[in-house]
């Protein structure tokens, strides 16, 4: 009975620990050359081209959607930068990467535009990752970093023109779905008074009950506005309580407009957040050290381990962005589907501590 989990804490932590032990003997019973971590990432990246551009070919044709950014556009981020990362490797392996590389770029372009279209909190998830993804294989192969001030200007320009359009595109199209001057004038209308209420609230574990959506029927700490899947939830026939259909909307104030320290902090209290700083932090620096153990393998002309170090560069890139929007920008990026998203990228860094020996 006591692995059952009795809140929504509880059960992402142990979802969190059996998806580590998977990935743990995926890493290690699974031969990840570069040629099958190339092809992997080309599949992933590009299937998410199409995902995202049916997608937001419904969102047009019949004004519905599935909203696949939010959930798997760190996966889809994973996969481009890795495909980025492997494309490295062959070049300086003497391979002509460039039928492959017109590839690369072309599913960039089309999940930047496709995603962008239907979430602007993707497109930052999306540049922001991006940019790290690069700095990091710049720093892995020992490179001078592409990134100047003219080109940083030229980026900063480009991602004000893309906003910039969107609005335009909103305006010509009537869909204020597309405008990000509709998702401001939200965020400004919730922010200030959702801010005063989860400072006014928060406590050493969870919050004060009264606070709640549920008032006095609630539990005060874990109540769902930080969750995984509902379907998840729903399938195992666990008792937690969820928010559906119209409650999402007295939930926003909690979980979509706030960044997500103030999310995690309010429905689990402050040992909550710590919990999760450290956990963040904890994950990239371990990330970072052991790409750096491959490195090092990699430039002793060790080609054991070239799979595992570019879909390291790529799950750190992403877990990182999504970390950082979901943390200081949108809880939305890390709630829900996307926290399973998260878990799933920030166990995959940290399976790679493990390696798991034969006895033959």
């Amino acid at each position: 009975m006591m692995l059952i989990a009795q809140n929504h804490l509880q059960l992402i932590l142990e979802v969190g620990i059996m998806l580590f032990i998977l990935l743990v003997f995926v890493l290690n019973l699974i031969p990840l050359s570069l040629s099958v971590v190339t092809f992997l990432s080309l599949f992933i990246a590009g299937g998410f081209t199409l995902l995202f551009g049916a997608d937001i070919a419904l969102l047009i044709i019949s004004s519905s959607q599935a909203e696949f950014t939010h959930p798997f556009g760190p996966i889809a981020l994973m996969g481009a930068v890795t495909a980025l990362a492997s494309l490295k490797v062959m070049k300086k392996s003497g391979v002509d990467v460039r039928p492959l590389r017109r590839f690369v770029i072309l599913f960039i372009l089309g999940i930047t535009v496709f995603g962008g279209l239907m979430h602007r909190s993707f497109l930052l998830l999306w540049i922001l990752g991006l940019f790290l993804g690069y700095l990091i294989i710049s720093k892995t192969f020992r490179e001078k970093s592409i990134f100047t001030l003219k080109r940083i200007l030229i980026f900063l320009g480009v991602a004000v023109a893309g906003f910039l359009g969107l609005e335009v595109i909103s305006r010509l199209s009537g869909m204020t779905i597309f405008s990000p001057m509709l998702r401001l004038s939200r965020i400004e209308q919730y922010s200030l008074s959702s801010v005063k209420m989860v400072l006014n609230n928060i406590q050493l574990i969870g919050h004060n009950g009264n606070a709640s959506y549920w008032g006095a029927e609630g539990t005060a700490f874990a109540e769902g506005y930080i969750t995984l899947p509902m379907q998840l939830v729903l399938f195992f026939g666990l008792p937690f309580p969820m928010f559906f259909g119209v409650l999402v909307n007295q939930k926003d104030t909690v979980d979509y407009m706030l960044p997500g320290i103030m999310g995690y902090g309010f429905d689990f209290g402050y040992i909550g957040l710590i919990g999760l700083v450290v956990f963040v932090l904890g994950t990239i620096i371990i990330g970072l050290k052991i790409l750096a153990m491959y490195r090092e393998k990699r430039e002793k002309n060790s080609k054991k381990y070239l799979g595992k170090e570019v879909l390291l560069i790529g799950a750190l890139s992403a877990f990182c962005s999504q970390a950082l929007i979901g943390l200081f920008v949108f809880n939305r990026t890390i709630n829900g589907t996307a926290l399973l998203t998260f878990i799933f990228l920030g166990c995959l860094i940290l399976a790679n501590t493990i390696t798991l020996k034969s006895r033959t």
